[in-house]
C-alpha cells in the first residue's frame, strides 16, 4: 500500500493544494490525483479556524466517493456531524467560521455540502486498519490493546485523546502522552494535538504541525516513512503548540 496521510487541515486549503502538489499530486481535474498508485490519508479535523472549510470537505468527500482517498473523523468532524443533525452544540473553537462559510450558501449548495459531509463520516471507519494490520489512520491515536475495537470509551480515545477530565487555562482538555507507552507494531498515524515538529515516537506519529495556527501542514508517506510539509500562510500562535 502506497499512501500520504495528510495531518489536520482544518479549512486550511491552500496549503493542502501546496502539500499535495509537493507529493507529486495533480489538480488539473479539480481534485489531487498521482499518475501513480498512491492514495491519499486524512486524520480527520477537515474543517474549522481555517478560510475554506467548505471546499476541503467537497474535495475530501470526492477523493473518497472515488475510492481514491480513506478519512478517519476528528473531534470537529464529529461536532460539525452533530450541528448537521441539529443537535444542540456550541458554536466555538472553529465551527463558527464553518458555520458561516455553510450560511454563506445557497439552500441547494448548503444541502450538496451538507450531504457530502453526512455520506462521508457516516460511511467512515472511526479510525482505519490498513495494509494487513500494519497501519492505523486515527484521529488521535489509539491504544494497541483497543485496536479492532469500537466501545464508547475507544470513540471518546480516538478522537479526544487519552484525556484525563482536566482543563488548561484556556479551557481545552489535558491529555496523557498515550504514546510514550505505546510497544504495538502496527504504525499509528494521528494528529489533534499541534506539535511544531512531526513527534514519531514507538511506530506513532503525531502528523499534526498545526497548520491553521500558523506552523506547517504535514503527510507522512507510507510505507516510506518519510515526512513532506509545506510551511502555513496563517498568522502563527505560538500558544497552540502545547507539549504532550
Amino acid at each position: 500500500m502506497n499512501i500520504d496521510v495528510i495531518g489536520d487541515i482544518h479549512g486550511c486549503l491552500e496549503e493542502f493544494k501546496q502539500l499535495t502538489k509537493k507529493l507529486g499530486y495533480n489538480w488539473d481535474s479539480g481534485l489531487p490525483l498521482h499518475s501513480g498508485d498512491r492514495l491519499l490519508g486524512f486524520v480527520g479535523d477537515l474543517t474549522d479556524r481555517g478560510p475554506a472549510s467548505v471546499k476541503v470537505i467537497e474535495v475530501v468527500h470526492d477523493l473518497w466517493e472515488r475510492q481514491l482517498a480513506y478519512y478517519a473523523p476528528g473531534n470537529h468532524c464529529n461536532k460539525l456531524y452533530r450541528w448537521f443533525l441539529g443537535n444542540k452544540v456550541q458554536v466555538s473553537h472553529g465551527l463558527e467560521t464553518t458555520v458561516a462559510e455553510l450560511e454563506e450558501l445557497s439552500n441547494r449548495d448548503f444541502n450538496r455540502v451538507k450531504k457530502k459531509f453526512m455520506t462521508l463520516y457516516e460511511q467512515s471507519p472511526l479510525y482505519h486498519v490498513l495494509d494487513e494490520g500494519h497501519l492505523i489512520i486515527s484521529h488521535a491515536g489509539i491504544r494497541e490493546k483497543d485496536i479492532g475495537t469500537y466501545t464508547s470509551k475507544v470513540k471518546t480515545f480516538v478522537l479526544y485523546g487519552d484525556i484525563t477530565g482536566e482543563k488548561h487555562p484556556d479551557g481545552s482538555p489535558v491529555r496523557r502522552d498515550w504514546a510514550k507507552h505505546y510497544k504495538g507494531e502496527p504504525w499509528i498515524i494521528y494528529g489533534h494535538t499541534p506539535v511544531k515538529d512531526v513527534r514519531i515516537i514507538h511506530h506513532t506519529a503525531n502528523i499534526d504541525t498545526g497548520a491553521v495556527f500558523g506552523g506547517q501542514l504535514t503527510a507522512y508517506r507510507y510505507p516510506e516513512h518519510e515526512i513532506v510539509s509545506v510551511d502555513s500562510s496563517m498568522p502563527y500562535v505560538a500558544e497552540k503548540f502545547r507539549a504532550i
